[in-house]
């Protein structure tokens, strides 16, 4: 299939995403700030678009992205196709749903369905914060890692994270929404080589991760 693709993503080269756009794409996929500016641009001409997937819908909007995702759906034909794709169903899913859609069909996910064939999942009590770091210590101990995802709930924690591994003489790699998107592209692509074998991220990541050979 001859089928033209771009990404329109924050942090990148503005006149590259012109002259892609003006050259002509089938697809586009981006982030609401950067695909709205180029709405707003009338680089992308949306008279055509025949069909708008949000992906992780719960996530745009916790990440403040509402007004965004609205401003580009505005722009839109009236009789656009939309996908909306959500793990998690909160009340402003549920209102964009009735804004952007005319009688919906949900397709929901079983829960038996959610965890991955292969995959053992297991969790460890840990009573107190200061106590993590070494328990962390005794499953690199304990295990056989080829290589590992460490995910943290905020920004400042993988930072810390990655300063304490490092001066524990860990080789880790570390990334974050703070870093321009180049930076996290290349720490990305050196990982999945196997250039490095631990990464420590935030765990907004997780869903957008897929490396295979991680196994921890």
């Amino acid at each position: 299939m001859n089928i033209q693709a771009h990404a329109c993503i924050g942090g990148k080269s503005v006149g590259e995403d012109i002259r892609k756009l003006e050259n002509g794409v089938h697809v586009v996929s981006g982030t609401p700030g950067r695909v709205c500016d180029m709405i707003k641009r009338r680089t992308l001409r949306t008279r055509a678009i025949k069909l708008l997937i949000l992906d992780e819908s719960d996530e745009m909007l916790s990440r403040g992205f509402k007004d965004q995702i609205y401003d580009v759906y505005r722009h839109l034909p009236p009789e656009l196709q939309v996908c909306l794709i959500s793990a998690t169903l909160p009340h402003e899913i549920l209102e964009m749903t009735s804004k952007f859609m005319t009688d919906p069909i949900r397709i929901l996910v079983k829960r038996d369905e959610l965890t991955l064939e292969g995959i053992k999942q297991f969790f460890v009590a840990v009573e107190r914060e200061e106590w993590k770091f070494d328990t962390l210590c005794d499953l690199y101990d304990t295990l056989t890692i080829t290589q590992a995802v460490i995910f943290c709930n905020t920004k400042r924690k993988v930072d810390w994270l990655t300063e304490k591994m490092r001066s524990n003489n860990f080789t880790v790699s570390s990334m974050h929404g703070d870093m321009p998107q180049k930076e996290r592209d290349a720490i990305m692509a050196e990982f999945r080589d196997g250039a490095t074998r631990v990464l420590i991220t935030t765990d907004v990541w997780a869903r957008g991760l897929d490396v295979q050979q991680a196994s921890l």
